[in-house]
């Protein structure tokens, strides 16, 4: 078995890559696993999923696998990822599942693992998981019987508890505030409406007519035309976009231009600092954000520290030090202080609390980072370690770092959770960004074509 977990979970094809057999074999693993530390009770977990069709099913696997593995399960339904995570906390579980391939289209889904207090797996936590699965451990567990297979029981006002924790993170009333929120066909489409509303938002939602197959598709977070249109049709002061599982947040201002994850961290970071709550004035972000951010927060005092391309290595960070913000370009933002992984909904109150609180506009406060062009090329390979590390591919990228110098950057990466490699250029001018992006990409292509 090649490796099981990429950044974010386990992905795949429904049905093909990620079957109710392979569902369940986690859900088995997982529960013995984490349930090792603790034999003084019965291990309880918490399984939510988005809207995909797909989910039903795996949901069912998932259940079955962690009561036959005599772990109590709680229900909670169709929420979004940082709702599972946060009931965990709430209901002190050992034991979170997410059932839901985030931005990824419809025929994918995938398995998000949470431990006690909501916290996303350290990898060698999941490198166990892997290893019993392996190992073909559930064959070998003693399986209970009678009493001891697990029961399970539906919560279902969890959305509703998930909300009011939402609402009461922040202490300013949107009232006043005209938002579109395009809920990608998903996870967010109860939740994002309930929680901008009660903050005080007149709130317009489209893309919220989930029917299990159109989660993601020309809508949410990575396709913002239909949110642009529907902000200028209804003179909104701002759209939001959050992606199938709502653990992620873009928005566009009221003229309809896009506001990035770097741009919202730099926001929610100058509010934090003048409110004293950006602890230490650090920023924790990825290798992917834009170098204007860095130029941004230099030139406000506040430090960044980066990490790699994931928000579970950005909250590791956070924790680690005891930092109050980080996120991802991508628009997954973390505020440990209100959530233990990135939550969409929650920016989106954020930021609209800091726009109600100065009176300022979204375009206007995302003016402190000017971007610099930045290109990102995904190119499909059919080996994503043969497509970053080749030699003629290396050789592609230090030529181009010698030539852009200090004025743009190079970074090549290998996707965790799809067959790409992700070239991204940062330079003066886009021009330059895009001739040097091809270029590698060309390399990339030519070292691992993608199967047809």
């Amino acid at each position: 078995m090649g490796r099981l977990f990429g950044t974010d979970g386990v992905r795949g094809r429904a049905n093909a890559d990620l079957t109710p057999e392979l569902a369940m074999a986690v859900a088995i693993a997982a529960a013995h696993t984490l349930a090792e530390s603790d034999r003084s009770h019965p291990p309880l977990a918490v399984v939510g999923r988005d809207t995909r069709a797909s989910g039903e099913m795996l949901e069912a696997a998932v259940v079955a696998g962690l009561t036959s593995a005599g772990a109590n399960v709680i229900r909670v339904g169709v929420v979004p990822t940082p709702a599972v995570a946060h009931l965990v906390g709430e209901v002190k579980a050992d034991l979170g599942v997410m059932l839901s391939a985030s931005h990824n289209p419809m025929p994918d889904n995938g398995i998000k693992l949470f431990a006690s207090g909501g916290h996303k797996l350290p990898d060698e936590i999941e490198l166990r998981i892997e290893q019993a699965i392996e190992a073909n451990a559930a064959a070998v567990w003693d399986r209970p019987t009678g009493a001891g297979v697990g029961r399970v029981h539906d919560l279902l006002d969890g959305a509703d508890h998930y909300v009011n924790h939402l609402v009461a993170s922040i202490d300013d009333r949107l009232d006043g505030l005209k938002v579109v929120v395009d809920c990608a066909n998903g996870a967010a489409c109860e939740v994002a409406p309930a929680a901008y509303g009660e903050a005080g938002a007149e709130v317009i939602a489209i893309h919220a007519q989930p029917d299990g197959l159109n989660i993601n598709d020309e809508c949410g977070s990575q396709h913002l035309d239909a949110l642009r249109d529907a902000v200028l049709a209804h003179g909104a002061d701002l759209g939001i976009a959050h992606d199938g599982d709502a653990d992620r947040c873009v928005a566009v201002t009221a003229d309809g231009a896009e506001v990035d994850g770097d741009q919202l961290m730099a926001i929610l970071a100058l509010s934090m600092r003048d409110a004293g709550t950006l602890t230490a004035d650090t920023l924790v972000a990825t290798v992917m954000s834009n170098l204007g951010l860095r130029l941004a927060m230099s030139r406000e005092g506040i430090r960044v520290i980066e990490t790699r391309v994931g928000d579970r290595y950005v909250l590791e960070e956070l924790r680690a030090a005891g930092l109050a913000l980080g996120g991802e370009q991508s628009g997954h933002i973390v505020m440990p202080e209100y959530a233990t992984t990135g939550d969409g909904v929650l920016t989106g109150l954020h930021l609209m609390a800091r726009m109600a609180r100065t009176g300022r506009s979204l375009a206007d406060l995302a003016s402190a980072v000017e971007r610099l062009p930045q290109v990102l090329i995904n190119v499909p390979v059919a080996d994503r370690k043969v497509g970053a590390e080749a030699p003629a591919v290396r050789a592609a990228v230090a030529q181009a770092e010698a030539e852009l110098g200090e004025t743009g950057r190079v970074l090549l990466r290998p996707s965790g959770t799809e067959l790409l490699v992700r070239v991204m250029v940062e330079a003066a001018s886009h021009d330059i960004a895009q001739a040097t992006a091809e270029r590698i990409a060309a390399e990339v292509r030519t070292a691992s074509p993608a199967s047809a």
